[in-house]
């Protein structure tokens, strides 16, 4: 495939990748032949009292409180482990983007991933502060922190970084590859895995749908719990006839204060279990976003989508 023309743009852009569409995409699947990718990725986050940023059960933006801690507090006290409980029940993997400061204030829940054998990502050291805005030497020695604090808990470096709120400054990727990573989670603009040019070689825009993100769809769009299932079952029924035509990724990211509320977690187990029970669950690789990474490093150079025009890009 020649690589596309560079254009000139009246616009800022970027040139992490080239713009290649679906329809002209080479053919692939996952492991044993199956089509769609299904993940779970959890939100495990630690803020801070009374200060800092969060989001709010009423409003988002508002002043941080004792209130909007304590809604958070529920789930790394109660939620995380209704969905623990949820997850082993169906025999589901996940991923979970965790705080770094998890492991100083709360490290039963970084036990129980252990045990389970899930994947822990990299989620900056805690939601209460953001990327943006910080000098480059800054953000690369907070990255550099969380990337060792995990490493040191874990006895092996993290592969997958997200973002807290999924913002990121214009080095970010450069930093992430340069740390050692395989993969972020910070660009929901694709259902296939993509890869990305950084100055060091290429890293994995692992996809990541913002519209099944359970905190866009609680907190800032004001919807409910059955919405989010209908959307999560309609999602998978159209993906998975989608996938015999192309290899798809589908995730379903869930905040343990959101969906680990017990209303909330009967009609997820409902929803998970119409996935599992489909009449064409055949087609489907239940797995973790590192496995996803991993099964793509695997494939003959320019099946994943690339920066063509970059030839560090091709010998991933």
């Amino acid at each position: 495939m020649r690589p596309p023309a560079r254009v000139h743009s009246l616009v800022p852009r970027h040139d992490r990748c080239d713009f290649i569409a679906l329809p002209g995409r080479i053919d692939y699947s996952w492991p044993d032949g199956r089509r769609l990718a299904f993940t779970v990725t959890t939100q495990i986050t630690w803020f801070a009292f009374c200060a800092g940023l969060g989001p709010d059960p009423a409003k988002t933006g508002e002043p941080q409180t004792h209130r909007n801690y304590a809604w958070r507090d529920y789930g790394n006290r109660v939620g995380i482990w209704h969905l623990f409980d949820l997850l082993d029940e169906l025999g589901l993997p996940a991923g979970h983007n965790t705080s770094s400061l998890i492991y100083r204030h709360a490290p039963q829940i970084t036990d129980a991933i252990r045990r389970r054998g899930d994947e822990v990502i990299a989620h900056g050291r805690t939601d209460a502060e953001s990327l943006r805005g910080l000098w480059p030497d800054d953000e690369f020695r907070l990255l550099r922190d969380v990337t060792d604090t995990l490493t040191r808990h874990e006895g092996t470096a993290p592969r997958g970084w997200s973002s807290p709120g999924a913002f990121q400054n214009p080095h970010t990727p450069d930093f992430l590859k340069e740390l050692g990573y395989t993969y972020l989670l910070d660009w929901p603009m694709d259902d296939q895995p993509v890869w990305l040019r950084t100055r060091a070689g290429p890293i994995l825009a692992m996809p990541f749908c913002a519209e099944l993100d359970d905190a866009q769809h609680v907190i800032h769009r004001k919807g409910d719990a059955s919405t989010f299932c209908d959307m999560l079952t309609d999602q998978f029924d159209e993906m998975v006839e989608q996938c015999a035509a192309h290899p798809l990724v589908m995730n379903v990211s869930l905040h343990p204060y959101i969906f680990g509320h017990p209303f909330r977690v009967r009609g997820l187990r409902l929803a998970l279990s119409h996935c599992l029970r489909h009449p064409l669950a055949s087609r489907v690789w239940w797995c973790t976003p590192c496995q996803i990474a991993d099964h793509c490093l695997t494939l003959p150079a320019g099946t994943v989508p690339a920066a063509q025009s970059h030839s560090t890009l091709e010998t991933a």
